[in-house]
């Protein structure tokens, strides 16, 4: 491509229009790895904050010799994920990526719609607190 030290990478959508997770996209993400496996790039931003998104498995079996950016809170609710529901997450992952292949995100959502975000920057905040919380005690367990 010309260009180096740059992560290419591709984010799958599950929606974020609504803070109702029923009318929102549900199901693993099996029925699309035909597609992710022959893409060229380096990192699948994937939402996991929520079971809509199914096992982790799915993606890990399949897709390990990739980065993940694992989604470990979910913008469109209120309550702040415990930093110990964010670890037990990222261990999940761990069973199939290296540390380093690793990446906690959030589902997205807080950045959409500009004039009328899905959630307000007092929660964002403390989410995103939370995820920093939970990836210094990761890094401590696994360098």
């Amino acid at each position: 491509m010309g260009v180096e030290g740059i992560r290419i990478g591709v984010h799958i959508c599950r929606g974020n229009w609504s803070k109702q997770e029923d009318v929102l996209l549900s199901g693993d993400y099996a029925r699309l790895l035909p597609a992710l496996k022959p893409m060229r790039i380096s990192q699948f931003v994937l939402e996991y904050a929520t079971p809509r998104a199914g096992d982790i498995e799915v993606v890990g079996r399949a897709l390990s010799n990739r980065e993940l950016g694992l989604g470990v809170v979910n913008p469109r609710t209120d309550e702040v994920e415990p930093v110990e529901f964010i670890i037990a997450k990222a261990e999940k992952a761990l069973e199939f990526y290296r540390p380093e292949q690793l990446f906690l995100n959030t589902d997205c959502g807080f950045g959409c719609f500009a004039g009328r975000s899905v959630n307000v920057e007092e929660v964002a905040f403390r989410k995103l607190g939370a995820i920093v919380a939970a990836a210094r005690i990761l890094r401590r367990r696994h360098g």
